[in-house]
């Protein structure tokens, strides 16, 4: 598999820009199939750091309703990608 087809996106919530200051962690939309070395590859090609660890959970689809329509979002996977001491990632550097 190519990097660009494991990373899907990185998540960007209030959570996890307190995660990347704090602790220098990252966190990812990852690909369902894809595991920990898989992620850990395509995160260094991509970004060119070095990465110390990587967590991953399944996400559950919420439900949603619209009137009696009751429907569902699709499960997910999320990774949070540890880097070491001196290493960052610059995407959403003054935004």
């Amino acid at each position: 598999m190519i990097p660009h087809q494991i990373i899907l996106k990185p998540l960007d919530t209030e959570k996890t820009r307190i995660q990347k200051e704090v602790s220098n962690q990252i966190s990812f939309q990852v690909l369902r199939s894809a595991n920990r070395i898989e992620i850990r590859k395509a995160v260094e090609e991509l970004f060119k750091v070095r990465v110390m660890s990587v967590c991953t959970m399944q996400m559950k689809g919420k439900k949603k309703r619209r009137g009696q329509i009751v429907g569902k979002r699709k499960n997910w996977k999320k990774a949070i990608v540890r880097l070491m001491p001196g290493e960052r990632i610059e995407f959403f550097e003054g935004v």
